[in-house]
């Protein structure tokens, strides 16, 4: 464990502003999402959620490269396991549009893929 600075505060607590250039739908639909207050908060979880994943496909690769590929039967699981975690996502997201929690500005983002 990490000891913080003399002050208290670790430099990962220091907010900084930065510059970001993205789709003006983009903006909306996270304005929609978060409220114009919770926009960095918002930002900042999926960069993280990001760093996250980047770091596991990271792991995935390496572990790949010393055992070589997962079995076939594993790696359909895999596949079925996010597709129905993909698929409960997009009905809990369809109730909340249905709802009114989502505004239809900024939700051109729907459907499509990662990647």
């Amino acid at each position: 464990m990490r000891t913080p600075p003399p002050g208290g505060k670790d430099n990962d607590d220091v907010a900084q502003k930065v510059s970001v250039s993205m789709p003006s739908e983009r903006i909306a639909a996270i304005r929609a999402r978060a409220g114009a207050r919770g926009f960095s908060a918002y930002v900042s979880a999926a960069v993280e959620r990001q760093l996250q994943r980047d770091l596991l496909e990271e792991l995935l690769d390496r572990s790949e490269a010393e055992a070589g590929p997962a079995p076939q039967g594993v790696a359909d699981r895999v596949t079925q396991a996010f597709q129905r975690a993909t698929t409960l996502a997009d009905l809990e997201r369809d109730e909340s549009t249905d709802s009114g929690d989502a505004s239809e500005e900024g939700q051109s983002w729907r459907g499509r893929q990662a990647g």
